[in-house]
């Protein structure tokens, strides 16, 4: 396997003498900061302090530095942070204070400023600083030492030389002043303080490649150049180290990092810190796996220090299958080091009491109920690949091959255990409608959505998403480039999700509640933002944008073929029409776009849900918007889409396929090659999130299947080659009927020479005219091509809002809305979204979830009483737990809903509850027709389903005979936890 790192010889013998330095000091300067034996220094800020881990340079050159002194570094960097900012997802996190306690940190390296320097207002930054400071000094976080600081500058704006992106002109000219600032500060503190301002721009002067991947985060080689610069700057010189020696030391440092990145930011912080980690010893469980990963870090901090002190037989980890930054996020268990001293986990047991039953994935389809003239087949599971288990999104390559991402450490890798999350290639290679090999592309954490585009792949692994490629043609991934940070990771199955290469170039995705996002790009101020919904961002411009709010748990995303776009809501399963409403105003704003109501939703949750398109299916199936059900229905629900004058409504005409095995969980699907539908089954008996410990055994990590719908009788679609064909050819096939042909062209097109592009489909769009709808869907194909390549086109944009085709001109104005809105001042526009993006607090976010146990109330002594009974958010709970009335009193009782999920409120005879909750399960499919609430005599009363923020109200009265009536929701899932007492007593 490749190794991707760089031409180390080359790199550090240019960097050994950075000429400007050479010029005042030579190669070797006085020390400017003192490390003593045993400091332990903490990085604090910006993604410029966070990215330093994911290359970890720095910290293998102060160790080779100072290789007796046995120094620990801990990197507590958040992307998107201030110096008196630091927006964290749950309070129960810990402030800056709180980890660098934890951590004992004597030395603080501190990366401040860019961020703040969109406010263009030096002064009052300086204070804030000087005010930092001021208080650090007065802690002792290791119990006995005022911690030493080190100031650092932000580096400068590269200039990438880059159409796509600011020069960054504006941007150094405000953080030149910053830097200056900080100087000021550093001397007046009396603390020291590092140039990175002037020193990156020398290095940019002196590079022979870019040292950043968009002007202001660096690349790998500008992280060595930058590490070095630091290096030298501090310590008066660059150790010097041979190759060898170097790469061991850089993996064991790599290693360390990404075990403390698993402490320190851990994934799913809502069951570690947040409202949930309240339910089912949630909190007991991960509390002790945050001090496992403690333990593992000082483990491997030995290590680095034998390596550095070249020690004999101390090897760390490697992983022979990945490239070398595998071993940063290592997937392998590191039988490297001992880890005896690690405290076990603690031992879980289920509360999930049903027996569970699998099925083989062929078996599994005698459970499955297909519309007529459809039949399935197993396309391929666990049993031949297990490295498919527990899929949550399939897509289709342009080589025609389907592409798998697998969670199987749902909701998070566990400590000490195999990290078994991927992106896997399935390859059916004699076109026998089943898949014959499995390779498996790139091990990434919480795969939760994945797009191609630039011939490559666009992953989330939350907090971050990477941009991954094959290089050398073996079919895995060489390239890993954290392409966006600071997307939160706090609740991973809220987490983004769903990706989709938007014809406009954009790579929409959404989030859940329970996160706040922070994004640093080079347009302007960090966005911060926690409210759920609809994002977007461009991975070549590095745009990045909210655009409407979806909640609770936002899941599922596509778009037409006039470009129209839709979103689905997980939990309730509502669906939406995301709409441009400008009011016809020349000036754009992100307020701008709409959501309207898409369909009556019958079923919930949606994990996500498609528009098919494809020859194979009969013409009825075409353009019919699909939902994705996982829990009561589980299957999949056809929908007739009509369109009236730029809005769309969905009418339901029936089941596509629905299945009676419990375990059967439809994720997602996706077209084939052939014109199949290829649909994900996650395959699990525990679905829910909140219902169980998130270590509960039964949760499944073993099952997971594909497989494939047609149609009988009805000849397959012909193959379409896409990847490696001719420009010429790739703009005929922007006139296939088949949507996902013509997506997948586009992202074909993402990778070529922009110029050729631009120009063959200039000359190509000659040939046709916005006056008949074929025509102008073609010309539409390539104003979006223009449009994702950021090319503007006034002549081909004019030509279309001109068209008598209606769909045609609302998908060009849409265009032209995003043309203007890039033409505006990036740096205000970031400005504003910051501001009108966080309504809602972290710290509202949070108490949401939190609420009484229970309350108790007594209404015996009072005539004509009413009680509200209400929901409590993300609990799954009333917040009522005992209502006492008399005999044969009269009274009210009103549910009120102010939960994100549908509930109801079945009131049932003493001692039946358990009775009722199965029997509401085994309604299966037929369950919301009936709103759950089953045929039998125990029940009593009953509302229907009642969504969010509405309420019902019961009138009756109470039995004559005394005794216990219990009342529970019975939406399947719910039964067990929502639960409480009627109790008559005798009057």
């Amino acid at each position: 396997m490749k190794v991707n790192q760089l031409n180390f010889g080359q790199s550090l013998l240019w960097g050994i003498c950075i000429s400007f330095l050479v010029a005042v000091t030579g190669c070797s300067q006085p020390k400017k900061f003192e490390f003593h034996k045993g400091d332990r220094i903490a990085f604090v800020g910006n993604a410029l302090a966070e990215r330093m881990q994911y290359n970890g340079f720095l910290e293998t050159y102060l160790q080779a530095s100072y290789p007796e002194d046995e120094l620990v570094f801990r990197n507590l960097g958040f992307t998107g942070d201030q110096v008196q900012h630091r927006p964290r997802a749950h309070k129960d996190y810990g402030d800056p204070d709180t980890h660098l306690t934890r951590v004992q940190a004597n030395v603080i390296f501190a990366f401040f400023g860019y961020n703040e320097s969109f406010d263009n207002t030096p002064a009052k930054f300086g204070e804030e600083l000087a005010a930092w400071i001021d208080t650090t000094k007065q802690k002792k976080y290791n119990g006995k030492d005022i911690p030493r600081i080190v100031l650092f500058s932000p580096i400068a704006h590269e200039d990438l030389k880059n159409p796509d992106l600011p020069s960054g002109e504006e941007n150094n000219k405000r953080l030149q002043e910053y830097t200056r600032v900080i100087s000021e500060v550093a001397k007046a503190k009396g603390v020291v303080f590092v140039d990175l301002f002037e020193g990156s721009k020398q290095l940019y002067k002196e590079a022979k490649q870019p040292l950043t991947i968009n002007g202001i985060h660096l690349n790998e080689e500008g992280n060595l150049q930058v590490s070095r610069l630091i290096t030298k700057d501090l310590t008066g010189k660059v150790p010097e180290i041979g190759e060898a020696s170097f790469t061991k030391l850089r993996q064991a440092v790599l290693n360390k990092n990404g075990c403390w990145f698993n402490r320190y930011r851990a994934t799913d912080g809502n069951d570690v810190w947040g409202g949930r980690s309240e339910l089912h010893g949630n909190y007991a469980t991960l509390q002790r796996e945050l001090q496992m990963l403690d333990t593992m870090t000082a483990n491997r901090d030995k290590r680095i220090w034998a390596i550095a002190q070249e020690k004999k037989g101390v090897f760390p980890l490697t992983d022979e299958e990945e490239p070398f930054w595998g071993a940063w996020e290592s997937w392998a268990v590191d039988t490297a080091i001992d880890d005896s001293n690690v405290p076990p986990p603690l031992k879980v047991e289920t509360n999930f009491k049903d027996s569970v039953i699998y099925l083989s994935g062929q078996d599994a389809i005698s459970k499955m109920h297909i519309a007529k003239g459809l039949e399935v087949n197993l396309f391929a599971s666990e049993e031949r690949f297990p490295e498919i288990a527990n899929p949550v999104t399939v897509k289709r390559d342009t080589k025609g091959r389907i592409w798998v991402a697998a969670w199987e450490t749902y909701p998070k890798r566990e400590p000490l255990k195999e990290m078994k999350d991927r992106l896997v290639v399935l390859t059916d290679t004699n076109n026998d409608g089943v898949a014959d090999s499995a390779v498996t592309f790139a091990r990434v954490h919480n795969p939760t959505g994945f797009e191609f585009w630039n011939n490559g792949v666009i992953v989330v692994s939350a907090p971050n998403i990477l941009f991954l490629k094959d290089t050398d043609g073996d079919g895995k991934a060489d390239v890993r480039t954290v392409l966006l940070g600071g997307i939160d990771a706090a609740d991973t199955h809220h987490s983004a999700n769903n990706l989709f290469f938007g014809p406009d170039g954009f790579i929409y995705y959404q989030r859940g509640v329970f996160m706040v996002s922070n994004v640093e790009t080079p347009w302007g101020k960090n966005q911060e933002n926690d409210k759920p919904g609809l994002f977007r961002f461009n991975p070549r411009t590095y745009q990045f944008d909210f655009v409407v709010e979806n909640s609770p748990n936002a899941h599922g995303i596509s778009f037409d073929k006039w470009g129209y776009q839709f979103i689905t809501d997980g939990t309730t399963g509502r669906a939406y029409q995301v709409y441009l409403d400008n009011n016809g105003s020349g000036t754009p704003n992100p307020e701008d776009f709409k959501t309207s109501k898409l369909l009556n939703q019958t079923v919930r949750p949606v994990p996500g849900h498609q528009i098919l398109s494809s020859t194979h299916f009969p013409p009825e199936y075409e353009n019919n918007f699909l939902i994705y059900n996982v829990i009561g229905f589980q299957g999949i629900k056809r929908y007739k889409l009509a369109y009236n004058n730029g809005k769309v409504w969905g009418e339901e005409i029936g089941n596509m396929l629905y299945s009676d095995d419990p375990n059967f969980r439809p994720t997602s699907g996706v077209i084939g090659d052939d014109g199949a539908l290829y649909i994900s089954d996650w395959q699990n008996p525990l679905i829910g999130h909140m219902q169980h410990n998130i270590r509960d055994p039964k949760r499944d990590h073993i099952h997971g299947r594909i497989y494939r719908i047609t149609a009988k009788g009805r000849p397959l679609q012909e193959h379409v080659p896409i990847a490696g064909e001719p420009v010429e050819k790739l703009l005929d096939l922007l006139r296939h009927p088949v949507n996902e042909i013509r997506h997948l062209v586009q992202i074909e097109l993402s990778g070529r020479d922009s110029k050729e592009v631009i120009s063959k489909a200039q000359e190509w769009t000659k040939q046709f005219s916005a006056n008949t709808e074929d025509g102008a869907h073609a010309l539409l194909e390539i104003l979006w091509l223009h449009q994702q390549l950021n090319v503007y086109n006034q002549p081909l944009l004019t030509q279309l809002q001109q068209s008598p085709v209606k769909n045609a001109v609302i998908a060009a104005d849409r265009v032209a809305w995003f043309w203007k809105y890039q033409e505006k001042n990036m740096v205000a526009h970031a400005a504003h979204a910051h501001s009108s993006d966080t309504g809602v607090t972290a710290k509202t976010v949070h108490a949401a979830g939190e609420g009484p146990a229970g309350k108790q109330v007594d209404i015996t002594g009072k005539s004509g009483a009413t009680v509200i009974v209400a929901t409590i958010p993300e609990k799954m709970r009333f917040d009522t737990k005992e209502i006492i009335i008399a005999t044969g009193q009269s009274f009210k009782l009103t549910l009120k809903n102010v939960d994100f999920m549908p509930h109801n409120l079945v009131i049932v005879s003493p001692g039946s509850a358990d009775e009722v909750a199965q029997a509401a399960i085994d309604l299966g499919s037929k369950g919301f027709d009936k709103a759950f609430i089953p045929d039998n005599k125990n029940i009593l009363h009953a509302t229907k389903l009642i969504n969010n923020n509405e309420e019902q109200t019961l009138v009756f009265k109470a039995p004559a005979q005394p005794g216990d009536f219990p009342f529970l929701c019975t939406f399947p899932g719910h039964g067990q936890m929502m639960r409480g007492v009627i109790k008559v007593v005798k009057k």
